[in-house]
């Protein structure tokens, strides 16, 4: 009887609630058209461009991550961890702007 109730009292976080990045709708900046297809090395080195972050690499690694989070599980793996890898390229790309 006690596991029963325990189970209703605390209902899973997302049968209750959808996550917040899929009512985000706003663009401040716009990547190409299927740049989120392409290899890691693209995807890094278009991301830390000045054309499309123009606040630096940083701004790109907070346009992929929102990709990855809103995508959520309509990732495939290969897909994500290819952006994975693309996160770490530019990570790197950050932390050598920040040593200069």
């Amino acid at each position: 009887m006690a596991s029963g109730g325990l189970q209703n009292a605390m209902p899973h976080k997302a049968a209750t609630k959808k996550r917040w990045v899929a009512k985000v709708k706003t663009e401040s900046t716009f990547p190409p058209e299927g740049l989120f297809t392409k290899d890691a090395s693209t995807v890094a080195r278009t991301l830390a461009s000045k054309k499309i972050s123009p606040k630096g690499p940083a701004s790109g690694m907070r346009m992929l991550n929102y990709f990855i989070n809103r995508a959520g599980s309509g990732l495939s793996k290969t897909r994500r961890s290819e952006l994975e890898k693309a996160k770490r390229l530019l990570s790197a790309k950050i932390a050598k702007a920040k040593e200069r």
